[in-house]
């Protein structure tokens, strides 16, 4: 197995993230928050990210952010959940830009179902986050830690550089113990790389496992 601590490099606050400062829109509670500039700058319209209850104030809202660190707007959260979430969006409040395929495909009702199904998984004590990248490392739905989500990414890049799609699955450990388990996957023809973060108690059959659950159940809401 790849031991991903081997390969991290020590992430500079001031390169890797931005301080943003949010707003919450119902109770103007403000708080500025790290945000990673990778993900921020790797969107090409706008990334929607979901603030949890209990980061900012008693309030769960989503901030729409482009790729200036700019804030376009807030909407509360007609949902609940635990963690800080990452959402590749479509344009927003009336941008002109022409949409392209992935902004289409976060726009299809059952990418708002996979999203459903992704934090259902999550459990805090067996899975710990989940994401779904494009198959060059782009981030299109995360709830997968900072640290962990960037240097992720940082592996998808240097695969798609080395051009090894062929590899279909990949399986790594963390120095503390934590394991990311991501595969293949197609949906609606387009090839996107389903991501599981686990906790240290899993090992990977197990995980490997609850990969295969995660995976044939997206397929059926396709």
């Amino acid at each position: 197995m790849n031991d991903l601590a081997t390969k991290e490099r020590d992430l500079s606050q001031e390169d890797s993230f931005k301080k943003v400062l949010l707003i919450c829109p119902e109770c103007k509670t403000k708080k500025k928050l790290n945000i990673p500039l990778k993900i921020i700058s790797q969107s090409e319209h706008i990334t929607t990210v979901s603030i949890p209850t209990g980061l900012i104030c008693k309030h769960h809202f989503q901030a729409f952010i482009d790729k200036n660190c700019d804030i376009r707007g807030y909407q509360l959260g007609d949902f609940e959940f635990s963690k800080l979430e990452y959402i590749e969006s479509r344009e927003f409040d009336g941008d002109q830009e022409e949409v392209d395929d992935i902004s289409e495909f976060t726009s299809l009702q059952f990418f708002q179902e996979i999203i459903n199904l992704l934090r259902s998984s999550v459990d805090d004590r067996e899975i710990l986050g989940c994401a779904v990248f494009t198959t060059n490392g782009k981030v299109i739905y995360s709830s997968i830690p900072h640290n962990t989500l960037l240097n992720t990414i940082k592996e998808f890049e240097v695969r798609n550089e080395k051009k090894l799609h062929s590899i279909t699955k990949m399986l790594l450990e963390l120095k503390n113990h934590q394991k990311v388990c991501s595969e293949y996957i197609k949906i609606h023809n387009k090839e996107f790389i389903l991501v599981i973060l686990f906790s240290d108690i899993v090992n990977f059959a197990i995980g490997n496992m609850f990969l295969k659950k995660i995976v044939n159940k997206i397929i059926k809401l396709t």
